[in-house]
């Protein structure tokens, strides 16, 4: 069982390694036919392992949920050591990419910006760029790109950039609802010489940490290092990311199989978003499970090794369901997060209900996340109304 913390990846040695990490691929399945944008509704869960919550250990993980743009950020733990608060960058991070993506990506007919969505590239850089904290994390993102067009024929797609060692894994019925769930698509890790502890990933820091860094080494990391994957998507998918807590100690098929224990074949979509949220808390459990041994006295195998790593472990899990005029209204510029009442009512086939969903608030919500649901004026961001500079949401 592994212990040991996130190291601090210094300039020149991740300047070296983006030739061997950096990725550029698409997957396209076949033509697209129902001709109708779509979104993801999803919920979250992020919990410190046992062992490093006893130490006063400090969660670094952050977490984006929303209806175009999904985000598992892990800051490194080795700049706790200067003094810095580890989980400061990665929040701040996905703030930005959700404000910049949610307003470039809106299926409105006609963009909020002029230039629009250029791409996960430009959209990280432009996050990045607009952050101030010191720190380092890695990052994967999943983008719900609902302008591609292939034959004339609206095709949906998900653009999904990693940098470092999170994951993103999606599921498919691929012989329609009585089918199981199976994988179709899942990132690799990227790590220095692929050690455990030295991931590629987006850092800003001082002279004490590093005197060789500039921010150009984190833009080339973002241009040239990172992992950038176009996959086809449909209503019905599932799409799973976590930080390396949950993939270095769970395999894709354990993944898929607690999918399958919460949507079993033949059941109705869109699922609630409580069930939802109990399967990511399931993946979270089961990760920490790897580093307890078995009753034979054994320790579990995994992705990493026997006995997994102790590690803080955040996930979310979305299904991929139609973008209706309820999430325009919700999602209009300048608004973020409002109360979504009976958005989700789920059908005779879901048991939820709202004392259930109520069971997956709080511990499953991000550092600085405020609860969506307490009323139509509580917004993400009190400054909303503030006026803001449009050329914010542009990308140059």
């Amino acid at each position: 069982m592994l212990k040991s913390p996130t190291f601090f990846v210094g300039a020149e040695r991740q300047r070296a390694n983006l030739t061997t990490l950096v990725r550029r691929e698409q997957q396209l399945a076949e033509a697209y036919h129902k001709n109708k944008p779509l979104c993801f509704s999803s919920r979250g869960y992020q919990k410190t392992h046992p062992v490093k919550a006893k130490k006063g250990h400090r969660d670094a993980d952050a977490r984006l949920e929303a209806p175009l743009i999904l985000g598992v950020a892990d800051g490194v733990s080795q700049i706790e050591e200067f003094g810095i608060d580890a989980s400061i960058l990665p929040n701040e991070l996905l703030k930005h990419c959700e404000e910049i993506g949610m307003a470039q990506l809106l299926p409105s007919g006609s963009p909020v910006v002029t230039d629009g969505y250029r791409g996960p590239i430009p959209l990280v850089r432009e996050a990045f760029e607009a952050t101030e904290s010191l720190g380092s994390t890695t990052l994967v993102l999943a983008i719900l790109d609902n302008s591609t067009r292939i034959h004339g024929k609206l095709h949906p797609m998900i653009a999904v950039i990693s940098v470092g060692d999170c994951e993103l894994l999606i599921l498919r019925r691929l012989h329609g609802r009585s089918s199981p769930l199976v994988p179709v698509f899942h990132t690799e890790m990227q790590r220095i010489d692929g050690h455990v502890q030295t991931p590629l990933q987006l850092a800003r820091v001082d002279d004490r940490i590093d005197p060789d860094f500039t921010e150009e080494i984190t833009i080339d990391v973002i241009e040239r290092g990172s992992a950038v994957h176009c996959v086809s998507c449909y209503e019905g998918d599932i799409v799973i990311m976590g930080s390396d807590g949950v993939f270095d100690n769970l395999f894709n098929d354990e993944v898929a199989d607690l999918a399958n224990a919460v949507f079993p074949p033949g059941r109705q979509i869109p699922t609630h978003e409580a069930l939802l949220g109990h399967l990511s808390k399931r993946i979270i459990e089961a990760s920490h499970a790897k580093t307890e041994r078995l009753p034979n006295g054994q320790m579990p195998d995994a992705p990493i090794g026997r006995g997994g790593k102790t590690d803080d472990t955040s996930c979310v899990v979305a299904e991929v369901i139609e973008w209706t005029e309820a999430h325009s209204k919700v999602w209009r510029p300048r608004q973020r997060r409002w109360q979504w009442p009976g958005f989700m009512a789920c059908g005779a086939q879901c048991a939820v209900d709202e004392e259930e969903l109520d069971d997956y608030e709080g511990s499953m919500r991000p550092h600085g996340y405020k609860n969506p649901r307490v009323g139509r004026d509580a917004k993400f961001n009190s400054n909303d109304d503030d006026e803001e500079d449009d050329s914010n949401c542009c990308i140059a």
